[in-house]
């Protein structure tokens, strides 16, 4: 029996997959999303629980900016669809937002529960078709999508698997090699586990924020950036920060607290436990006792602090840095160069941004140009 063609199959039903599928519907046209797990299932950590859905950058170049892969070719698509269109688009799904301090945009709702219903309710007249689509073969015109039980044919095809995997039958088109992003690192030291070190500087890195220490090494929101910067370097390799921004004379605190131990001085600018670390062996010793080599020993240790990574923290990533290469793909409609009205969004390609809301809205924006492709290509 010979199948009809159907106009849009769209491979993911993530943030980018879902929103493609919303500009698409609301011009019109069919779409058939695949998916064998729950529709927006990767939305509801985000933002822990409270989906940062965008960051508050309006100047296209600077929102690009917070992408170690993809600045250069997101500039036409952020011109196109940045973070004052997001906000509109929020809002014409019924969802208000707000901008904290920090520039991280939340739905009024604190929910991202809420958003992801709010966007499946605007989609329900898709055809969500439970499974795994193994395989997209190219024809004179057309794809033929062969999923685990079935096959389906369509003229055009939105590929939006997310980061991290790829598909058959489109081998012709490179990928840049997956690399864990926005992890945490292996370190030499596992001994802080639940300490937290506030407005770090990173000399790697140039830039302030904070780190935690886990079981296994570092995490927290600048060691997320270093690893996002860093991804392609190889293990193992040194990290080195400035622990305190202030100027401290520790001669002079220890000459006004002279019977005071080291650690207890040390705690009035870092967490007790991480005061004793960096203490060593002096952390009972009075101040009065504390010569000019333990001083410079312990201020070298405040000023450049070092810490060696050995690895990833591997499965526990944010992101994925890698997917489909982008010299194949075109930044004004999302299409690849190689299989005409194939489309690559979101995640599955080579670009991956900060923490803060930035690898969504590289998801909003690209279903936008992929959807407006499609609309001029169909309608």
């Amino acid at each position: 029996m010979v199948q009809e063609y159907k106009n849009v199959a769209i491979i993911g039903a993530g943030a980018s997959g879902c929103m493609c599928a919303y500009f698409l519907i609301k011009s019109g046209i069919d779409v058939s999303i695949f998916d064998y797990a729950l529709p927006l299932r990767t939305l509801l950590p985000t933002g822990g629980g409270r989906c940062n859905l965008a960051h508050a950058d309006y100047d296209y170049k600077e929102l690009a900016s917070n992408y170690p892969r993809g600045e250069k070719f997101l500039y036409s698509i952020f011109s196109r669809f940045g973070t004052k269109h997001t906000i509109e688009l929020f809002e014409e799904l019924g969802i208000k937002v707000y901008t904290q301090k920090d520039g991280r945009i939340f739905p009024d709702s604190n929910s991202s529960k809420d958003v992801r219903n709010k966007i499946l309710d605007k989609i329900k007249s898709a055809d969500f078709i439970k499974e795994n689509v193994e395989e997209i073969i190219p024809l004179e015109s057309g794809f033929k999508v062969k999923s685990s039980k079935s096959e389906y044919l369509f003229t055009d095809v939105v590929v939006a698997i997310g980061g991290g995997k790829t598909i058959k039958g489109i081998e012709k088109h490179p990928i840049v090699p997956f690399t864990p992003s926005l992890v945490g690192l292996n370190s030499d030291i596992k001994t802080l586990s639940g300490v937290v070190l506030k407005n770090v500087y990173s000399y790697d890195i140039k830039e302030y924020g904070d780190i935690l220490f886990t079981h296994f090494g570092l995490s927290g929101p600048l060691i997320y950036k270093i690893s996002s910067i860093k991804t392609k370097e190889k293990f193992p390799y040194d990290l080195r920060f400035n622990l305190i921004a202030e100027e401290i004379n520790l001669q002079e605190i220890f000459d006004k607290n002279p019977h005071k131990e080291l650690k207890n001085i040390l705690s009035t600018f870092f967490p007790h436990r991480f005061a004793e670390f960096i203490s060593e062996t002096y952390a009972n010793l009075e101040a009065c006792k504390v010569d000019k080599n333990i001083r410079n020993k312990i201020m070298n240790k405040i000023n450049d602090f070092q810490v060696i990574v050995n690895s990833v923290n591997k499965g526990e990533e944010t992101v994925t840095s890698g997917g489909y290469d982008l010299n194949y793909i075109n930044s004004k409609t999302m299409e690849s160069k190689i299989y005409p009205h194939l489309y690559f969004i979101g995640e599955t390609l080579d670009i991956d941004g900060f923490c803060g809301g930035y690898n969504l809205q590289n998801a909003w924006s690209t279903a936008y140009i992929s959807a407006c492709s499609i609309m001029n290509h169909i309608n």
